[in-house]
């Protein structure tokens, strides 16, 4: 959702158009994705959505260039980015200044291509391995919508895929499951303490407000944009924070209470100073929302995880366990 659909739609007029069959429509996809084999899926085409922008209207950023942290000075302490840390490459940071504009970068570490991925309606942010097999894929984002979470498509098939889950649903790829690479949100003040000789992406050329969110006041919303599934079990509000570890949620008021919690053989770990990025127009100016490390609690290494919106968990892990004691 852009903000051009925040300004144009009243909440009841978003609420009638999400229960219009025109947001969904199988039998036009097949016309406007000529390449998308719609004969093959795992999910009823009915629960996807258009979300306003086409294909490519939400363009995905290839090849990003990076500076080194001592040149980055357009950035403040607060503002959010995604780290990429893997083992004998220098650590990369990708500003969520970027990524709700852009939502995918494809990008190469060393030998390892990934797909560092920002579903800003689910506050979900996570980074694949774009390996899959033999062959390597490049990701777009379709402007199509599944529990109003993002759904991806590679370029190679134009196969489908559901970014809160890294699982192609549409296509000839229909079934393949991407490996998903440790990474976390943190402040950028953390990350360059941290990381001296690190880099971090510059700002891409693509003519957009960069450092504004176009969510404004998202994350404090009484309900997701363009999902009509059930609310998350226990009262949790379906736009609160989650710590999502495989099928397993924590709360992130929990986390944050404790601080640090133990338990299921992990590690979670929270620190203040982040801050939200579906907040206020400013991102930097955003209520604090701290960031998350998870860890396995016996090796200490880095596990794979989210924090995302508590409907998203539920709605893509109904069986899940939910962490609230």
């Amino acid at each position: 959702m852009t903000r051009l659909i925040q300004t144009l739609f009243a909440p009841t007029v978003i609420f009638a158009l999400a229960s219009s069959p025109a947001w969904s429509n199988p039998s036009r996809w097949v016309h406007e994705w000529p390449n998308t084999d719609f004969t093959i899926h795992s999910v009823d085409l009915a629960e996807i959505r258009n979300g306003g922008p086409p294909k490519d209207g939400i363009p995905a950023i290839d090849d990003p260039a990076f500076v080194s942290v001592a040149d980055e000075n357009g950035l403040h302490e607060r503002e959010p980015v995604m780290t990429v840390e893997i083992a004998d490459q220098v650590p990369r940071a990708y500003p969520v200044r970027y990524l709700i504009w852009h939502e995918i970068v494809n990008d190469i570490i060393g030998d390892t291509p990934v797909a560092v991925t920002f579903c800003p309606l689910c506050n979900s942010g996570l980074i694949f391995d774009r390996r899959l097999g033999n062959e390597q894929l490049s990701f777009g984002v379709s402007g199509k919508l599944r529990k109003s979470d993002m759904v991806m498509y590679d370029r190679e098939t134009e196969s489908w895929w559901q970014q809160f889950e890294g699982v192609a649903i549409v296509g000839e790829m229909t079934g393949a499951v991407l490996d998903q690479v440790p990474g976390w949100v943190e402040s950028w003040l953390d990350f360059r303490t941290r990381n001296p000789g690190g880099l971090v992406m510059i700002q891409p050329s693509h003519r957009r407000p960069y450092g504004a969110n176009p969510y404004v006041g998202y994350d404090s919303s009484f309900s997701p944009f363009l999902y009509s599934g059930e609310n998350p079990p226990h009262d949790i509000p379906p736009l609160s924070r989650v710590v999502v570890v495989g099928d397993r949620a924590w709360p992130l008021t929990r986390v944050r209470e404790a601080g640090e919690i133990i338990e299921d053989g992990v590690r979670i770990k929270w620190k203040e100073g982040t801050a939200s990025a579906l907040d206020t127009n400013a991102i930097a100016e955003g209520r604090d929302v701290g960031s998350i490390r998870v860890r396995d609690a016996a090796t200490g290494a880095d596990i794979p995880h989210d924090v995302a919106f508590a409907f998203a968990f539920h709605a893509f892990t109904p069986e899940g366990r939910w962490m609230i004691e």
